[in-house]
């Protein structure tokens, strides 16, 4: 038995997001799908993050075990020719057979992207969060600088999270200009359920004037959703990269082929 991992992009607009769920097109579900056709094994994928619905990607990690002779190199180009254009295999690998995509993983990076044109070009909404009114660009950096640290992230968390610790360690926090676009980006060791959603709705709400940039401290520390923004909508996100350091323990139930997961990072 070998174990394949697989950095994956995708544009999440027609995915129920990355987990496999028996009544939704997901981008898990339809991995596996093409992996069954390439070499007729029904195998169990974990990925790095389970991104939500409409969340893109543009590198997710994922592992599966499997018997088949592929070189790891050569995974990409032939799952490429199974899967549909919005969902790409950017590299594949051998990895060593205790290899984790998710307790591996080192830090992740979230991007969040604004825009505030009055009109977006049909080849940009799909990608872009619409703001019909002006961002001030200025607070909303000023806002960020205080979210970074390890705090309980309850305030940014929705309801309906699996996870009972929600504390978590966030490295950087930043808010910058990319032409027309206002982007969010945001880096951490992992992410509690809708919590960089939150965070941009949070920090619109800085932008706009309906918060003040140093009411972000206080919305930390309380812990309280209803303290927070709004989630803002899916689009806008993408998971940019997960980087791999110190290899993290691995509990021993946390194998590939369990459905127990530890970490509820779809953020």
């Amino acid at each position: 038995m070998r174990r394949i991992a697989l950095t994956i992009a995708y544009d999440g607009t027609a995915y129920s997001g990355w987990q496999a769920q028996d009544n939704a097109v997901t981008v898990e579900g339809t991995l596996r799908s093409a992996i069954r056709k390439l070499c007729g094994e029904d195998v169990q994928t974990i990925g790095a993050s389970r991104t939500d619905a409409g969340v893109h990607a543009l590198g997710n990690v994922a592992a599966f075990d499997t018997e088949s002779p592929i070189p790891g190199e050569r995974w990409k180009y032939a799952l490429n020719s199974f899967l549909p254009q919005d969902i790409r295999i950017m590299e594949s690998w051998e990895a060593p057979a205790a290899f984790h995509p998710r307790f591996d993983a080192h830090s992740k990076r979230y991007e969040y992207r604004i825009t505030t044109d009055a009109v977006v070009s049909p080849l940009r909404c799909r990608y872009v969060c619409s703001v019909r009114e002006t961002l001030d660009v200025a607070t909303m950096q000023e806002g960020a600088k205080h979210f970074p640290g390890t705090h309980d992230y309850s305030a940014f968390c929705s309801a309906g999270a699996q996870v009972e610790n929600k504390v978590r360690t966030v490295t950087l926090c930043e808010v910058y200009r990319d032409g027309s676009e206002i982007v969010i980006g945001v880096e951490g060791e992992g992410f509690l359920y809708n919590m960089v959603r939150i965070l941009a709705g949070t920090l619109i709400e800085i932008g706009r004037g309906a918060k003040t940039p140093e009411s972000m401290e206080a919305i930390v520390a309380s812990k309280d959703r209803t303290q927070a923004g709004p989630t803002a909508p899916p689009e806008g996100l993408v998971l940019v990269e997960i980087r791999y350091g110190e290899r993290k323990t691995v509990p021993e139930t946390e194998n590939i082929g369990t459905s127990t997961e530890k970490v509820n990072d779809n953020a």
